[in-house]
């Protein structure tokens, strides 16, 4: 597996890593065996980076993650969590106050004296404006409770404010084929200031494995069925915002553009990981089987400028109306 600098952490990890949420059990059930399961199968296909927040399954993911670090001591493992969500998304909760709260919980969930990584979790935009929100992140840094902090943000209005702010070591913005505004400027911007970039939602939700029909359902505890429209949290987060039916019928044509030997989730995932400024691409599992084919797509090889056309002309014709001006 191939492996990058993670931007101003100055930490190697994998160009494929692990995104964490479903873990929580927040996309339906998954039982702890199961889930401990994804994470030996992630490691061993050369995966060191999991993607995890406090508010997933409400601690559950994290503490999944202490459980599996302790029964792998001797893995070169960089773990990413998130804070900002067990309040409501208020510009006033974003105190040193509540970040030592939050990052003392998350320590105790992951059983760790020092996080490797902390990212604010898609705060309102002024957050990314204010001062004193970045001092009390340095003060966490200087007291040794996290090693370095990043953003994840909704907008890449959002990115590009905070890519401009020194103490800020990584951005996560979701980026995949059906979401290709990031490319304009923050993927830019992020590789000339060193900031690395974790790209979520690689796969849309699911869309671009190109296993799903217009007919398909999911669980009532899915956030593919109760965040359909926004109901839960920014429906950008779902489908990468774009309609169900429009993109399946776009993940048919990308599944056309697929090269042999190669499935359409993975060509996703090479697609994203194969962009210029991106530090790791973090799709989740549900079993070991998915894991480890995720994992193989950090060895596809350049998919040629055939598969990249083709992903902007589907962009252009079917999103760029829909979305694009959106995040």
């Amino acid at each position: 597996m191939e492996h990058r600098t993670l931007g101003r952490t100055g930490r190697e990890v994998s160009v494929i890593g692990l995104g964490t949420w479903q873990l929580g059990a927040d996309w339906g059930e998954v039982d702890e065996a199961d889930a401990l399961a994804v994470l030996d199968a992630s490691a061993e296909a050369g995966v060191t980076l999991f993607d995890t927040a406090d508010v997933y399954g409400d601690g559950r993911s994290e503490t999944l993650i202490g459980t599996w670090r302790r029964a792998n001591p001797g893995h070169p493992l960089t773990v990413a969590t998130k804070m900002g969500r067990r309040l409501p998304q208020e510009p006033g909760n974003y105190t040193l106050e509540n970040f030592r709260a939050w990052t003392d919980r998350s320590r105790r969930n992951l059983g760790m004296e020092t996080l490797d990584l902390v990212q604010l979790h898609c705060p309102p935009t002024a957050v990314f404006h204010d001062d004193a929100v970045y001092d009390a992140l340095d003060t966490l840094v200087d007291e040794g409770a996290i090693a370095a902090y990043g953003v994840s943000v909704e907008e890449t209005a959002q990115a590009l404010t905070a890519i401009a702010r020194p103490g800020v070591a990584t951005v996560q913005i979701i980026l995949n084929a059906f979401r290709l505004k990031p490319l304009d400027e923050v993927l830019p911007a992020a590789e000339e200031a060193g900031v690395g970039i974790i790209a979520r939602v690689p796969l849309a939700s699911g869309l671009l494995s190109g296993k799903y029909t217009e007919s398909t359902t999911f669980a009532a505890d899915d956030h593919r069925t109760y965040n359909r429209s926004g109901e839960a949290f920014d429906v950008g987060e779902t489908f990468s915002g774009v309609p169900f039916e429009e993109g399946v019928a776009a993940a048919r044509e990308f599944a056309a553009l697929v090269p042999e030997g190669v499935s359409p989730a993975q060509a996703a995932l090479a697609w994203v990981a194969q962009l210029d400024g991106v530090s790791s691409v973090i799709p989740g599992a549900r079993d070991p089987e998915q894991a480890r084919a995720n994992a193989a797509a950090g060895r596809v090889p350049d998919l040629g400028d055939g598969v990249r056309e083709g992903v902007r002309r589907i962009y252009d014709e079917r999103f760029r109306p829909l979305i694009h001006d959106r995040w």
